[in-house]
């Protein structure tokens, strides 16, 4: 039996989004459920985010976790997409938006089995295509090693490696987490 896949239009997904209990990613008309996280999971993301907040209050940059909606055109420019990254960090005057970010400086994902793939390839591949983003980071729940996406000036993309023994620096805000910040409580 075939069924028809329903798409839906960017008004529709972020009204029915307003009143579901449940969040849902908006890939080009596409909506697709997200999982609950680990407990190293939430509380990874609650370190950072309380990290960042903290170093950041009373400035310019406003920082947001996983209840915020990032919105970015597809790497083909094509489709919209609207994606709920575990933390996210803007500096913009632009981005006055109630329910998402359009200019980030600073995404974070942890990474899960259920969403290692996605957070590694389309997201990274998509989270590239916003000029306003300088840095993309993934962090690992299952060991102390955090990857840091950075564009430069010229807008090309690095990736630098860290492990236990280092200091994660985010350029894109001006300040830096240790180790210990982000693992509290988990290793």
């Amino acid at each position: 039996m075939r069924s028809p896949i329903r798409i839906f239009s960017v008004t529709e997904y972020l009204e029915a989004e307003s009143k579901s209990e449940v969040r849902h990613e908006y890939l080009g008309g596409h909506v697709f459920a997200m999982a609950g996280g680990s407990k190293a999971h939430n509380i990874i993301t609650l370190n950072i985010a309380s990290g960042l907040r903290s170093q950041l209050r009373g400035g310019t940059c406003d920082v947001f976790m996983s209840d915020m909606k990032v919105k970015l055109k597809s790497a083909n420019q094509s489709k919209t997409i609207f994606y709920y990254p575990d933390v996210v960090v803007t500096c913009s005057p632009e981005d006055r938006d109630l329910y998402f970010v359009n200019h980030p400086c600073l995404i974070f994902e942890v990474l899960s089995p259920g969403t290692e793939a996605s957070d590694r390839r389309e997201k990274l591949v998509n989270y590239q295509t916003i000029d306003s983003l300088q840095e993309y980071v993934l962090i690992s729940q299952d060991e102390i090693k955090v990857e840091v996406y950075r564009q430069d000036l010229q807008g090309n993309w690095t990736k630098e490696i860290l492990g236990s023994e280092d200091k994660l620096v985010l350029n894109s805000v001006n300040l830096s987490l240790t180790m210990a910040d982000i693992y509290e409580d988990i290793f």
